[in-house]
Protein backbone atom coordinates (compact mmCIF):
# COMPACT_ATOMS: atom_id res chain seq x y z
CA UNK A 1 0.00 0.00 0.00
CA UNK A 2 1.32 3.30 -0.82
CA UNK A 3 2.15 6.20 1.15
CA UNK A 4 -0.83 8.22 -0.11
CA UNK A 5 -3.08 5.34 0.51
CA UNK A 6 -1.96 4.65 3.54
CA UNK A 7 -3.34 7.88 5.14
CA UNK A 8 -5.68 8.70 2.92
CA UNK A 9 -8.25 9.58 5.95
CA UNK A 10 -5.70 12.58 7.09
CA UNK A 11 -4.89 13.30 4.05
CA UNK A 12 -8.65 14.25 3.38
CA UNK A 13 -9.12 15.92 6.82
CA UNK A 14 -6.00 17.87 5.95
CA UNK A 15 -7.69 18.98 2.40
CA UNK A 16 -10.38 20.00 4.06
CA UNK A 17 -8.91 22.17 6.80
CA UNK A 18 -6.65 23.43 4.37
CA UNK A 19 -9.50 24.75 1.99
CA UNK A 20 -11.57 26.36 5.03
CA UNK A 21 -8.02 28.15 6.14
CA UNK A 22 -6.98 29.64 3.06
CA UNK A 23 -11.24 30.57 2.21
CA UNK A 24 -10.66 32.17 5.62
CA UNK A 25 -7.90 33.89 6.06
CA UNK A 26 -7.07 34.45 2.41
CA UNK A 27 -10.00 35.14 0.39
CA UNK A 28 -8.66 36.95 -2.32
CA UNK A 29 -6.43 33.65 -2.84
CA UNK A 30 -10.08 32.19 -4.03
CA UNK A 31 -10.84 34.69 -6.94
CA UNK A 32 -8.98 32.95 -9.35
CA UNK A 33 -11.56 29.98 -8.93
CA UNK A 34 -14.01 32.51 -9.55
CA UNK A 35 -12.82 34.00 -12.17
CA UNK A 36 -12.17 30.50 -14.30
CA UNK A 37 -16.16 29.92 -14.69
CA UNK A 38 -17.74 28.86 -17.75
CA UNK A 39 -21.50 29.24 -17.07
CA UNK A 40 -22.28 27.49 -13.71
CA UNK A 41 -19.25 25.37 -13.94
CA UNK A 42 -15.85 25.97 -12.27
CA UNK A 43 -13.37 24.81 -14.79
CA UNK A 44 -10.64 24.30 -11.73
CA UNK A 45 -13.74 21.78 -10.31
CA UNK A 46 -14.83 20.29 -13.23
CA UNK A 47 -10.67 19.76 -14.02
CA UNK A 48 -10.25 17.95 -10.91
CA UNK A 49 -13.44 15.83 -10.99
CA UNK A 50 -12.53 14.86 -14.48
CA UNK A 51 -9.19 14.12 -13.48
CA UNK A 52 -10.40 12.03 -10.37
CA UNK A 53 -12.72 9.85 -11.98
CA UNK A 54 -10.60 8.94 -15.14
CA UNK A 55 -8.20 6.29 -13.56
CA UNK A 56 -11.30 4.14 -12.34
CA UNK A 57 -13.40 4.50 -15.58
CA UNK A 58 -10.25 3.15 -17.66
CA UNK A 59 -10.12 0.32 -15.47
CA UNK A 60 -13.78 -0.81 -16.46
CA UNK A 61 -13.75 -3.81 -18.25
CA UNK A 62 -16.51 -2.53 -20.84
CA UNK A 63 -16.14 -5.76 -22.92
CA UNK A 64 -17.84 -7.27 -19.79
CA UNK A 65 -20.23 -4.50 -19.00
CA UNK A 66 -22.95 -5.85 -20.25
CA UNK A 67 -23.73 -8.69 -18.27
CA UNK A 68 -24.82 -5.74 -15.87
CA UNK A 69 -27.82 -4.50 -17.87
CA UNK A 70 -28.81 -8.42 -18.17
CA UNK A 71 -29.22 -8.42 -14.39
CA UNK A 72 -33.11 -6.27 -14.38
CA UNK A 73 -33.27 -6.98 -10.79
CA UNK A 74 -30.30 -5.16 -9.72
CA UNK A 75 -31.30 -2.18 -12.18
CA UNK A 76 -34.76 -1.93 -10.84
CA UNK A 77 -32.78 -2.63 -6.99
CA UNK A 78 -31.00 0.60 -7.68
CA UNK A 79 -33.59 2.91 -9.78
CA UNK A 80 -35.40 2.75 -6.46
CA UNK A 81 -33.36 3.00 -3.95
CA UNK A 82 -31.97 6.18 -6.03
CA UNK A 83 -35.24 7.47 -7.57
CA UNK A 84 -37.62 6.81 -4.85
CA UNK A 85 -36.34 6.30 -1.72
CA UNK A 86 -33.44 8.86 -2.34
CA UNK A 87 -35.27 11.87 -3.32
CA UNK A 88 -38.35 10.79 -0.28
CA UNK A 89 -35.70 10.34 2.56
CA UNK A 90 -34.03 13.60 1.95
CA UNK A 91 -37.31 15.38 1.40
CA UNK A 92 -38.68 14.17 4.82
CA UNK A 93 -35.32 15.03 6.14
CA UNK A 94 -35.37 18.61 4.57
CA UNK A 95 -39.17 19.79 5.75
CA UNK A 96 -38.17 18.60 9.40
CA UNK A 97 -35.10 20.05 9.59
CA UNK A 98 -35.19 23.01 7.91
CA UNK A 99 -38.45 23.63 7.51
CA UNK A 100 -37.88 27.56 8.87
CA UNK A 101 -34.96 28.57 6.85
CA UNK A 102 -36.97 27.99 3.33
CA UNK A 103 -33.66 28.60 1.12
CA UNK A 104 -31.73 25.81 2.67
CA UNK A 105 -34.42 23.39 3.02
CA UNK A 106 -34.80 23.78 -0.88
CA UNK A 107 -31.09 23.35 -1.37
CA UNK A 108 -31.39 20.03 0.56
CA UNK A 109 -34.11 18.93 -1.63
CA UNK A 110 -32.20 19.85 -4.54
CA UNK A 111 -28.97 17.59 -3.39
CA UNK A 112 -31.49 14.69 -2.74
CA UNK A 113 -32.68 15.15 -6.18
CA UNK A 114 -29.28 15.06 -8.26
CA UNK A 115 -28.17 11.28 -8.13
CA UNK A 116 -24.51 10.39 -7.83
CA UNK A 117 -22.70 10.00 -11.36
CA UNK A 118 -19.11 10.99 -10.43
CA UNK A 119 -17.22 11.02 -6.79
CA UNK A 120 -19.36 7.22 -6.47
CA UNK A 121 -17.11 5.90 -8.58
CA UNK A 122 -14.02 6.89 -5.98
CA UNK A 123 -16.08 5.71 -3.42
CA UNK A 124 -16.74 2.28 -4.95
CA UNK A 125 -13.22 1.96 -6.06
CA UNK A 126 -12.20 2.51 -2.05
CA UNK A 127 -14.37 0.27 -1.07
CA UNK A 128 -13.62 -2.38 -3.61
CA UNK A 129 -16.95 -2.53 -5.38
CA UNK A 130 -17.35 -4.42 -8.40
CA UNK A 131 -15.81 -1.75 -11.32
CA UNK A 132 -18.31 -3.15 -13.96
CA UNK A 133 -21.59 -2.70 -11.79
CA UNK A 134 -20.83 0.54 -10.60
CA UNK A 135 -19.77 2.56 -14.01
CA UNK A 136 -23.32 0.86 -15.34
CA UNK A 137 -25.69 2.17 -12.44
CA UNK A 138 -23.89 5.38 -12.73
CA UNK A 139 -24.73 5.46 -16.82
CA UNK A 140 -28.29 4.34 -15.65
CA UNK A 141 -28.51 7.18 -13.37
CA UNK A 142 -27.12 9.81 -15.60
CA UNK A 143 -29.65 9.23 -18.30
CA UNK A 144 -32.36 8.88 -15.76
CA UNK A 145 -31.11 12.34 -14.42
CA UNK A 146 -31.09 13.58 -17.90
CA UNK A 147 -34.65 12.87 -18.72
CA UNK A 148 -36.74 12.88 -15.57
CA UNK A 149 -34.91 15.57 -12.90
CA UNK A 150 -36.86 18.18 -14.25
CA UNK A 151 -39.68 16.71 -13.44
CA UNK A 152 -38.83 15.51 -10.24
CA UNK A 153 -37.46 18.89 -9.14
CA UNK A 154 -40.81 20.41 -9.71
CA UNK A 155 -42.52 17.39 -7.70
CA UNK A 156 -40.34 18.02 -4.90
CA UNK A 157 -39.73 21.64 -4.41
CA UNK A 158 -42.86 23.05 -6.21
CA UNK A 159 -45.57 21.25 -5.48
CA UNK A 160 -45.22 18.72 -2.41
CA UNK A 161 -43.94 21.40 0.01
CA UNK A 162 -47.60 23.11 -0.52
CA UNK A 163 -48.49 19.53 0.99
CA UNK A 164 -46.96 20.62 3.81
CA UNK A 165 -48.06 24.19 4.80
CA UNK A 166 -45.01 25.46 3.08
CA UNK A 167 -43.99 27.61 0.07
CA UNK A 168 -42.70 25.99 -2.75
CA UNK A 169 -40.60 27.41 -5.52
CA UNK A 170 -40.12 26.90 -9.29
CA UNK A 171 -37.14 25.78 -10.40
CA UNK A 172 -36.81 25.85 -13.81
CA UNK A 173 -33.55 23.81 -15.45
CA UNK A 174 -33.91 22.54 -18.60
CA UNK A 175 -33.29 18.97 -19.97
CA UNK A 176 -30.24 20.49 -22.08
CA UNK A 177 -28.63 22.09 -18.94
CA UNK A 178 -28.53 18.45 -17.13
CA UNK A 179 -27.30 16.83 -20.45
CA UNK A 180 -24.41 19.37 -20.07
CA UNK A 181 -23.85 18.95 -16.45
CA UNK A 182 -23.90 15.18 -17.43
CA UNK A 183 -21.26 15.21 -19.90
CA UNK A 184 -19.64 17.29 -18.16
CA UNK A 185 -18.43 14.99 -14.91
CA UNK A 186 -19.02 11.49 -16.21
CA UNK A 187 -19.03 11.73 -20.07
CA UNK A 188 -15.47 12.87 -20.50
CA UNK A 189 -13.50 11.08 -18.26
CA UNK A 190 -15.97 8.22 -19.48
CA UNK A 191 -14.89 8.67 -23.20
CA UNK A 192 -10.77 9.23 -21.89
CA UNK A 193 -11.74 5.35 -20.13
CA UNK A 194 -13.18 3.69 -23.29
CA UNK A 195 -10.79 5.19 -25.48
CA UNK A 196 -7.74 4.67 -23.38
CA UNK A 197 -8.64 0.76 -23.01
CA UNK A 198 -9.45 0.43 -26.11
CA UNK A 199 -6.31 2.05 -27.88
CA UNK A 200 -3.81 0.71 -25.79
CA UNK A 201 -4.93 -3.04 -24.56
CA UNK A 202 -4.08 -3.73 -28.42
CA UNK A 203 -1.56 -1.85 -28.78
CA UNK A 204 0.42 -3.43 -25.39
CA UNK A 205 -1.54 -6.21 -24.59
CA UNK A 206 -3.97 -6.80 -21.39
CA UNK A 207 -1.39 -8.09 -19.17
CA UNK A 208 1.06 -4.88 -19.63
CA UNK A 209 -2.35 -2.38 -19.17
CA UNK A 210 -3.44 -4.17 -15.99
CA UNK A 211 -0.27 -4.53 -14.34
CA UNK A 212 2.19 -1.32 -15.97
CA UNK A 213 -0.23 1.43 -16.94
CA UNK A 214 -2.93 0.79 -14.20
CA UNK A 215 -0.87 1.42 -11.44
CA UNK A 216 1.45 4.33 -13.03
CA UNK A 217 -1.80 6.47 -13.35
CA UNK A 218 -4.22 5.11 -10.11
CA UNK A 219 -2.74 8.00 -7.83
CA UNK A 220 -3.97 10.25 -9.97
CA UNK A 221 -7.42 9.39 -8.48
CA UNK A 222 -6.44 10.35 -4.61
CA UNK A 223 -4.16 13.46 -6.17
CA UNK A 224 -7.36 15.19 -7.99
CA UNK A 225 -9.44 14.38 -4.79
CA UNK A 226 -7.51 16.08 -3.04
CA UNK A 227 -7.00 19.28 -5.25
CA UNK A 228 -10.80 19.41 -5.87
CA UNK A 229 -11.35 19.41 -1.85
CA UNK A 230 -8.84 22.50 -1.24
CA UNK A 231 -10.89 24.03 -3.96
CA UNK A 232 -13.98 23.56 -3.25
CA UNK A 233 -13.66 23.71 0.77
CA UNK A 234 -11.86 27.04 0.22
CA UNK A 235 -14.69 28.59 -1.95
CA UNK A 236 -17.10 28.57 0.94
CA UNK A 237 -14.48 28.72 3.82
CA UNK A 238 -15.23 32.07 5.21
CA UNK A 239 -18.98 31.45 5.07
CA UNK A 240 -18.13 28.01 7.17
CA UNK A 241 -16.38 29.93 9.92
CA UNK A 242 -18.66 33.30 10.30
CA UNK A 243 -21.88 30.60 10.15
CA UNK A 244 -20.98 27.56 12.22
CA UNK A 245 -24.81 26.63 13.36
CA UNK A 246 -26.12 27.02 9.83
CA UNK A 247 -23.52 24.32 8.69
CA UNK A 248 -24.37 22.21 11.52
CA UNK A 249 -28.35 22.60 10.62
CA UNK A 250 -27.64 21.65 6.87
CA UNK A 251 -24.63 18.88 8.50
CA UNK A 252 -27.22 16.87 10.65
CA UNK A 253 -29.69 15.63 8.16
CA UNK A 254 -27.35 15.61 5.48
CA UNK A 255 -25.30 13.31 7.81
CA UNK A 256 -28.24 11.10 8.64
CA UNK A 257 -29.01 10.96 4.96
CA UNK A 258 -26.23 9.32 4.07
CA UNK A 259 -26.14 6.85 6.74
CA UNK A 260 -29.28 5.49 6.73
CA UNK A 261 -28.91 5.39 2.69
CA UNK A 262 -25.71 3.65 2.48
CA UNK A 263 -27.41 1.16 5.41
CA UNK A 264 -30.84 0.69 4.26
CA UNK A 265 -29.00 -0.02 0.41
CA UNK A 266 -26.53 -2.43 1.59
CA UNK A 267 -29.23 -4.27 3.65
CA UNK A 268 -31.71 -4.18 0.50
CA UNK A 269 -29.00 -5.43 -1.87
CA UNK A 270 -28.00 -8.57 0.80
CA UNK A 271 -31.19 -9.19 1.29
CA UNK A 272 -31.89 -9.42 -2.78
CA UNK A 273 -28.84 -12.05 -3.04
CA UNK A 274 -26.08 -9.64 -4.02
CA UNK A 275 -22.29 -10.72 -3.11
CA UNK A 276 -20.23 -8.24 -1.20
CA UNK A 277 -18.78 -6.14 -4.63
CA UNK A 278 -22.40 -5.76 -6.09
CA UNK A 279 -24.10 -4.42 -2.75
CA UNK A 280 -21.07 -1.90 -1.96
CA UNK A 281 -21.68 -0.77 -5.78
CA UNK A 282 -25.58 -0.16 -4.98
CA UNK A 283 -25.28 1.37 -1.40
CA UNK A 284 -22.15 4.07 -2.82
CA UNK A 285 -24.24 5.02 -5.80
CA UNK A 286 -27.43 5.51 -3.67
CA UNK A 287 -25.93 6.99 -1.06
CA UNK A 288 -23.96 9.21 -2.94
CA UNK A 289 -25.19 12.61 -4.81
CA UNK A 290 -24.11 14.54 -8.20
CA UNK A 291 -23.37 18.00 -5.37
CA UNK A 292 -22.24 19.13 -8.85
CA UNK A 293 -25.58 19.73 -10.47
CA UNK A 294 -26.82 20.43 -7.28
CA UNK A 295 -24.63 23.27 -6.93
CA UNK A 296 -25.00 24.21 -10.46
CA UNK A 297 -29.45 24.13 -10.68
CA UNK A 298 -29.38 26.14 -7.47
CA UNK A 299 -26.42 28.74 -8.30
CA UNK A 300 -28.38 29.47 -12.10
CA UNK A 301 -32.19 29.69 -10.31
CA UNK A 302 -30.98 30.97 -7.22
CA UNK A 303 -28.03 33.12 -7.34
CA UNK A 304 -24.59 32.66 -5.88
CA UNK A 305 -25.02 34.44 -2.61
CA UNK A 306 -28.48 32.51 -1.91
CA UNK A 307 -29.48 29.96 0.93
CA UNK A 308 -30.37 27.04 -1.61
CA UNK A 309 -26.53 27.88 -3.10
CA UNK A 310 -24.50 27.73 0.27
CA UNK A 311 -26.97 24.38 1.23
CA UNK A 312 -25.59 22.85 -1.62
CA UNK A 313 -22.19 23.86 -1.17
CA UNK A 314 -22.32 22.22 2.14
CA UNK A 315 -23.45 18.67 0.65
CA UNK A 316 -19.90 17.69 -0.19
CA UNK A 317 -18.56 19.13 2.70
CA UNK A 318 -20.68 16.62 4.90
CA UNK A 319 -20.43 14.06 1.95
CA UNK A 320 -16.38 13.40 1.41
CA UNK A 321 -15.49 12.71 5.52
CA UNK A 322 -18.99 10.64 5.59
CA UNK A 323 -18.58 8.23 2.47
CA UNK A 324 -14.58 7.80 3.58
CA UNK A 325 -16.45 6.56 7.25
CA UNK A 326 -18.94 4.18 5.28
CA UNK A 327 -15.82 3.04 3.08
CA UNK A 328 -14.64 1.36 6.62
CA UNK A 329 -18.12 0.36 7.38
CA UNK A 330 -18.82 -1.21 4.08
CA UNK A 331 -15.64 -3.31 5.06
CA UNK A 332 -16.66 -4.46 8.33
CA UNK A 333 -19.91 -5.62 6.65
CA UNK A 334 -17.74 -7.77 4.49
CA UNK A 335 -16.34 -9.51 7.18
CA UNK A 336 -19.25 -9.58 9.17
CA UNK A 337 -21.87 -10.66 6.41
CA UNK A 338 -20.50 -11.91 3.84
CA UNK A 339 -18.89 -15.50 3.19
CA UNK A 340 -16.35 -14.88 0.81
CA UNK A 341 -12.65 -14.31 1.58
CA UNK A 342 -12.54 -10.64 2.99
CA UNK A 343 -10.72 -7.97 0.92
CA UNK A 344 -8.00 -6.37 2.74
CA UNK A 345 -8.89 -2.79 3.93
CA UNK A 346 -6.67 0.19 3.39
CA UNK A 347 -5.77 1.67 6.89
CA UNK A 348 -8.07 5.05 6.24
CA UNK A 349 -9.87 4.71 9.54
CA UNK A 350 -7.12 3.69 11.50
Amino acid sequence: MSFLDRYLTLWIFLAMFIGVGQGYFFPASTVWVSAFQVGTTSVPIAFGLILMMYPPLAKVKYEEIGRVFKDVKILLLSLVQNWVIGPILMFVLAITFLRDYPEYMVGLIMIGLARCIAMVIVWNELARGDTEYCAALVAFNAIFQVLFFSVFAYVFITVLPGWFGLKGVVVDISIGQIAESVFIYLGIPFIAGVVTRFSLIPLKGKEWYQHKFIPRISPITLIALLFTIVVMFSLKGEYIVRLPLDVLRIAVPLLIYFVVMFMASFWMSRRFGANYEKSASLSFTAASNNFELAIAVAVGVFGLNSGAAFAAVIGPLVEVPALIALVNVAFWFQRRYFQEKPVAAPAMGR
